[in-house]
């Protein structure tokens, strides 16, 4: 695990203690600091702490507090130097931050961690991948590219496991965080090498006054650069555009990469990097990796052997000469569509639990589509949708779809799972769902 000095004799207060919570309360007391920990699970809370029971000293809770109330919890936080929270917690909603206010406090994250220690550890960068849409293939893939150039390389932030659990890396090593905008709202020091902007579009308005609000949390992964630290930033959006033209006004355009949408790329030796959206994602992955000194050649073999991720556009299997993708992490339209627009015959296997009542954001991928295969609670919904745009059958189940569309696809042709839709009415999550579809295709035989 990662420790501090820094952290030596310090009290910090630890809110959450799943994965990333129970990584940063073992630094920290590993480090030894005094630490204050909970968790609305009691089980989750106990767990933990038994877990650390030989480091008892080092903590200050009981077993089973519980934080289901912040308000009314007898918690004076004088003499503490910092609440850790993890990212899921609503600080516009969560009586933790008047809590903290109240007390002169600081709120941070275990990012803001990492980034303290790293004045300890050895020599090393840091790439950080923020944006609305396509993080964790971009960091994935830029991962990906440094391991396959020998560079010793650690994942984490928004994607595999906490930061603060994994043993710090050799002398040239690089980190490679996706990060949230909660994440970066929770860190002031976290000076990436480089820093990447994809894309900011409407979301987790719930968190922020406004829109603008949202894309400013992501403006600050650039402000806290040093100068001469390498920026990549998408520029398909008006909020990125903007963002770009205040660093190059600011005096650094010798530090910027632009990625402009609609670039031509020859993607047809990089298997898992079909379609628009991930040729923005390997411009991307390329110019950061360039800003790290990779060469070429170990960039393209990086790209050509990059497996993708689970459930976002995974090759599943080729069968009698027909493809079949699990896109079962697509669960509104505006994340299908790109997998629509990816392959040019697909049967197209869509439903769930609806987010909203259309598919317009699918349209232009509609000439791409064979035929459709509607499953689950929006099945009929779909169903009446796309007749008259294309062939549609009702399958009802993903099993039912599946077989359908294996028997009537020909060679060259795809069968995409992309439901537009959550998954809660047959399945606990969209990661069931994809296992479930990649069952269903093993069972063909």
């Amino acid at each position: 695990m990662i420790t501090s000095t820094a952290w030596r004799g310090k009290r910090y207060a630890v809110l959450g203690l799943a994965r990333s919570g129970a990584a940063t309360v073992r630094a920290l007391v590993a480090s030894g600091a005094k630490v204050l920990g909970w968790d609305d699970n009691e089980a989750t809370h106990r767990d933990l702490w038994y877990q650390l029971k030989a480091d008892r000293q080092a903590l200050e809770n009981e077993p089973g507090f519980s934080t289901k109330d912040w308000v009314k919890l007898p918690i004076d936080l004088t003499g503490f130097d910092a609440v850790v929270v993890s990212p899921g917690v609503p600080l516009n909603r969560h009586p933790v931050a008047d809590k903290a206010a109240k007390y002169g406090v600081p709120i941070i994250g275990d990012i803001e961690l990492f980034a303290e220690a790293r004045a300890e550890m050895p020599a090393h960068r840091v790439v950080g991948i923020t944006g609305t849409n396509g993080k964790s293939t971009t960091t994935a893939l830029i991962h990906h590219i440094l391991e396959t150039a020998g560079i010793p390389a650690r994942l984490g932030g928004n994607i595999g496991l906490p930061i603060l659990g994994q043993d710090p890396l050799p002398e040239g090593g690089v980190y490679v965080l996706e990060l949230s905008s909660y994440q970066i709202d929770l860190t002031h020091s976290l000076d990436c090498d480089v820093a990447v902007l994809l894309n900011i579009t409407p979301d987790h308005l719930d968190r922020y006054a406004d829109f603008d609000a949202y894309a400013a949390s992501k403006a600050r992964l650039f402000a806290m650069q040093k100068p001469g630290h390498a920026a990549v930033i998408g520029i398909g959006d008006a909020p990125s555009a903007g963002i770009a033209a205040q660093l190059a006004a600011a005096g650094r355009s010798e530090d910027l990469t632009r990625i402009a949408p609609g670039a031509c790329l020859d993607q047809s030796r990089w298997p898992a990097l079909q379609g628009p959206h991930n040729a923005q994602n390997a411009l991307a992955a390329i110019a950061a990796c360039q800003a790290l000194g990779i060469v070429r050649e170990a960039i393209d073999r990086g790209l050509e052997s990059f497996p993708g991720l689970p459930h976002r556009m995974e090759r599943v299997a080729t069968r009698h000469g027909v493809l079949f993708v699990n896109d079962s992490k697509a669960t509104n339209a505006d994340s299908t569509a790109p997998a629509l627009s990816a392959y040019p015959k697909i049967h197209w296997i869509l439903g769930g639990k609806a987010k909203t009542g259309d598919l317009d954001a699918c349209r232009p991928g509609f000439p791409h589509v064979v035929k459709a295969y509607t499953i689950g609670e929006a099945g009929e919904m779909f169903a009446q949708l796309l007749e008259g745009e294309m062939p549609v059958e009702r399958s009802g189940t993903l099993e039912a779809a599946v077989r359908s569309a294996a028997a009537q696809a020909h060679p060259g042709e795809t069968v995409l799972l992309s439901p537009a839709c959550a998954s809660f009415d047959q399945f606990k999550d969209y990661e069931a769902r994809g296992q479930a579809f990649r069952d269903a295709v093993e069972a063909l035989g």
